[in-house]
């Protein structure tokens, strides 16, 4: 498990506990019916969950990233959407935290630290997907504002956010293209603003993901994140690190609730005259699972621990969110075997958890972006000598 200190082992505990008693009794039937979990995320907001990443002065109950992500993972064990409405709201404050004005951290982080302001960061476009240098939302100065055009989709709490991160160009001319993008904090109450539509989904129900589009919407300078414009991929970058682990931490989840439910239902389900967990095939599956899990689970500790200590951590929350995701699609696959037919039927969770669990591959860069990252800064990291 997470190697935490006695306060920080006692918040994932509540948060397990808070989970076993208010989140399984209630899950399926608010997923099969895609209903937004508003009682549950109003829990949460007491609990302190949506400002654990935000220290005092602003909040009460930071913690560390090896302790969120393992509170990310038992939200994600009874509900990976619950996990999924925190997300972007802690890359949002880690983004603030790290690149914020003083007066910026001191108007959005109480706020958010209590739940009352919610966040989501807007990246992905229609026909860019993980390709976010080629974005064409942009916002051209005019005056003391920015004035902002264009679209994004796939964003989720879109609808329940009062401030969306938007990574944009402010230089279209800028090369490399990098250069000429920024992130601005745009209020949702503005004008010109609109979440056009909800997208429907495979899995991820409850929690809407949404499509955006921002027609002449006008905002001050000062919602520029930080002073400097041509910034904002470079942040957004290390905005990732943590949102990949997030990611990773909802994949530990799901595979865990796949692997517990395939416990359970082993040692219950007897075939020619014993549990089936005493077949071969049956014991490979869940010997073969729980390794996997246990080992993405050290992975996504690595990548928090390392990005805790101040260090660059793409390479290691690429690597987290790789395997953490592909070893939940795995374990969800193993477990809906295990099962037979009931893996297959609305009355269990196993068909939840394997129609959550793809949404970890390609969720904050494709897997296939993934690789790419993880190979570039390695060969940075490790250039060959002459």
């Amino acid at each position: 498990m997470y190697e935490l200190n006695e306060e920080e082992t006692e918040i994932v505990s509540l948060v397990a506990q808070f989970v076993d008693r208010e989140v399984k009794p209630v899950v399926q039937e608010l997923e099969h019916a895609d209903t937004y979990p508003e009682q549950l995320i109003e829990q949460m907001k007491q609990m302190g969950i949506f400002g654990l990443a935000i220290p005092a002065p602003w909040g009460e109950a930071s913690v560390s990233l090896p302790c969120y992500a393992a509170v990310t993972e038992e939200l994600a064990r009874g509900w990976m959407s619950l996990a999924g409405a925190m997300g972007g709201h802690t890359v949002v404050s880690k983004l603030l935290l790290a690149y914020g004005t003083q007066q910026q951290k001191d108007y959005f982080l109480p706020k958010m630290a209590t739940g009352e302001l919610r966040a989501t960061m807007a990246l992905t476009e229609p026909g860019g997907g993980s390709d976010l240098q080629a974005m064409r939302t942009w916002a051209r100065r005019d005056g003391d504002d920015y004035v902002i055009n264009g679209s994004k989709t796939w964003i989720t709490n879109a609808r329940r956010s009062q401030v969306i991160a938007l990574m944009c160009k402010t230089d279209r001319d800028a090369e490399p293209a990098h250069r000429g993008v920024s992130i601005l904090l745009v209020d949702t109450d503005v004008e010109g603003f609109e979440v056009s539509r909800d997208l429907p989904k495979l899995g991820y129900k409850g929690v809407e993901s949404c499509e955006l589009s921002f027609g002449n919407v006008r905002v001050p300078q000062s919602a520029l994140l930080g002073r400097d414009e041509g910034l904002g991929f470079a942040q957004m970058m290390r905005g990732l690190e943590v949102g990949r682990i997030q990611v990773a931490s909802r994949a530990l989840g799901v595979g865990r609730a796949a692997l517990d439910d395939s416990l359970r239902y082993a040692q219950q389900r007897e075939s020619f005259g014993k549990p089936i967990w005493q077949h071969q095939s049956i014991s490979n599956y869940l010997a073969e699972m729980v390794t996997k899990l246990t080992a993405a689970r050290q992975l996504v500790q690595y990548a928090a621990r390392r990005y805790d200590c101040g260090q660059r951590a793409d390479m290691e929350a690429g690597m987290a969110k790789l395997f953490a995701s592909e070893t939940a699609m795995q374990i969800a696959l193993d477990a809906l075997r295990i099962h037979g037919g009931y893996g297959y039927s609305t009355e269990f969770d196993i068909e939840r958890y394997f129609r959550d669990a793809p949404l970890m591959i390609v969720g904050e860069g494709t897997n296939e972006i993934q690789k790419d990252v993880i190979t570039k800064q390695l060969i940075k990291r490790y250039k060959a000598r002459a």
